[in-house]
């Protein structure tokens, strides 16, 4: 006998429906498994006649061949248990499949029959509500994370033999004419989740950062177009503190965002069994300098999304820069510029989002005290050590980070005085945030920072003073056309943040004194 049950797995961030079709004929016991299967996928039929046979039900000892299509799609982990196992009950008549029509499988099992969560089910649910599929059975700690979709039923069970004594029971009376059992009855539940805000124990805020005006203004800039940030200076003036309280300044992911951002971190199997709702702060990644290229960028034989992509639409803050390998830096110029992570392997091509803020801190030398004034403590590094550490960083590398800020040693620790609390910046941010969604309702674009083309010429006009500023420090410092261009997206910030929609010579003037790493270079 013939039948077809529906799964998915995930592609890059994207679920990708499986079928499962399972034949049963006359012959000598065994079991094969085609269509591309890893190794984890082959092993599912020893994990899945344990399960049928420790669940109370017959394993059939005849000829069985799995398919798993489309067969030119390489297939990996062990999302398919559970849909594998179906299809062997209802090929064998154990089970009705006309029950099972319309129904996605997502599952792992165990030996005992006991079904476990798998990496992606938020994907692979947004595949099936996109398809019209009607209804999805998942591991029951994954009901909350499968049910922040609504518009579609979400059965979640804990065993192989619930689903057959609750599910497909009480499907069976229901076609009958009967009427499904009482809600106290065990067995698989249709859970609703309503999406909420993720709360998170954050204590940091901006008002713990004394002095630095020029950094906290830095970080009102960045966070208010989603500019590129580089702090310069030596050890323990503020250059961690000031980048860790980005988030506290950013206004909260809307839909789009927060389902973009949950649906990464599921693949990622970072989503706790707890999970309320969409994700909805930014996420804020902070690497360590030891991390590899494919740990930053994301990659293996079975690509997996990276750092960059678990930072889409929040902050990858790298701490002292410089001290990260070449290679990992260098990697980072191709996100930047597209705004994705493109990895190519012979099994195929994927794709992952990697829309994100840098934010980065680095020393001016290897021991952090070079250009300092007389009172501070002396630089100890040898001028070919400082070429040396600088030159880590590349050139192209340095153009594309828009904010490059230095923040010098206070001399005097300053007084008691009332700092600027993350909350006000928060609603100077928004404000500027609000101007940009207005601006740009109709292009699809949310931050100054994405401007190109026509639409960066369109809004960030500059009248002649400006205008005549920006082309004598181009030519005079021997700036890029990217560096240009960032200089005018963020006198496009600069502008909103101070409320009016021309851009004045003063814009300009403050955007060209973040570049200090050009006029270094000059």
């Amino acid at each position: 006998m013939y039948v077809k049950i529906m799964s998915a797995s995930v592609l890059g961030v994207e679920g990708r429906f499986i079928e499962v079709e399972v034949n049963i004929c006359s012959g000598l016991p065994q079991v094969s498994v085609v269509g591309l299967p890893d190794s984890a996928v082959r092993e599912s039929v020893e994990r899945v006649r344990a399960a049928i046979q420790n669940g109370g039900m017959k394993f059939p000892m005849d000829r069985i061949t799995i398919n798993l299509a489309p067969a030119d799609l390489r297939k990996e982990g062990s999302a398919f248990d559970l849909a594998i196992a179906a299809g062997i009950l209802c090929a064998s008549g154990q089970v009705d499949a006309s029950l099972l029509e319309d129904t996605l499988f997502i599952g792992e099992l165990s030996l005992n029959g006991t079904v476990r969560n798998v990496p992606g089910v938020l994907p692979m649910t947004e595949l099936a509500r996109s398809a019209g599929i009607r209804r999805i059975i998942v591991p029951r700690s994954a009901v909350a994370e499968a049910s922040l979709l609504p518009g579609i039923e979400v059965f979640g069970i804990s065993s192989l033999a619930e689903w057959i004594h609750g599910f497909v029971d009480e499907e069976d009376i229901a076609l009958r004419g009967g009427s499904i059992g009482s809600s106290s009855k065990t067995g698989p539940q249709s859970i609703r989740y309503s999406p909420g805000s993720r709360t998170t124990e954050n204590d940091l805020d901006l008002s713990d950062v004394v002095g630095q005006e020029q950094g906290k203004r830095a970080l009102l800039i960045a966070a208010s177009g989603m500019h590129n940030l580089l702090f310069v200076g030596p050890p323990g003036t503020g250059k961690t503190m000031l980048c860790r309280r980005l988030p506290t300044l950013m206004p909260q992911l809307d839909e789009e965002e927060a389902l973009a951002v949950t649906k990464i971190f599921s693949v990622c199997g970072k989503l706790s069994q707890s999970t309320s709702g969409l994700i909805r702060d930014r996420s804020f990644r902070a690497p360590h300098h030891t991390i590899s290229a494919a740990g930053l960028i994301g990659g293996g034989s079975i690509p997996r999304p990276g750092e960059v992509t678990l930072a889409h639409h929040g902050i990858l803050f790298l701490d002292e820069m410089p001290e990260f390998s070449r290679v990992c830096l260098e990697a980072l110029r191709q996100p930047l510029e597209d705004r994705e992570v493109t990895i190519g392997r012979a099994r195929g091509v994927c794709r992952f989002p990697a829309r994100f803020m840098l934010a980065a801190s680095m020393n001016p030398c290897p021991c952090g005290f070079y250009g300092g004034s007389v009172s501070d403590r002396p630089c100890t590094c040898t001028p070919t050590a400082i070429a040396r550490y600088r030159a880590r960083m590349s050139g192209p590398l340095a153009d594309r980070l828009d904010l490059q800020v230095e923040l010098p040693r206070q001399a005097v620790k300053p007084s008691n005085e009332a700092q600027m609390t993350s909350a006000q910046a928060r609603e100077i941010v928004m404000d500027a945030v609000e101007r940009q969604k207005s601006r740009y309702a109709r292009h699809g674009i949310l931050w100054n920072s994405q401007l190109q083309g026509p639409l960066l010429k369109k809004h960030a006009k500059l009248n002649s003073d400006a205008e005549m500023l920006l082309h004598q420090v181009y030519e005079q410092l021997g700036l890029s056309f990217r560096a240009h261009d960032r200089i005018l997206k963020m006198s496009r910030t600069i502008a909103d943040l101070a409320g009016r929609e021309p851009i004045l010579a003063e814009d300009v003037a403050e955007a060209i004194s973040y570049r200090c790493l050009d006029q270094v270079m000059e």
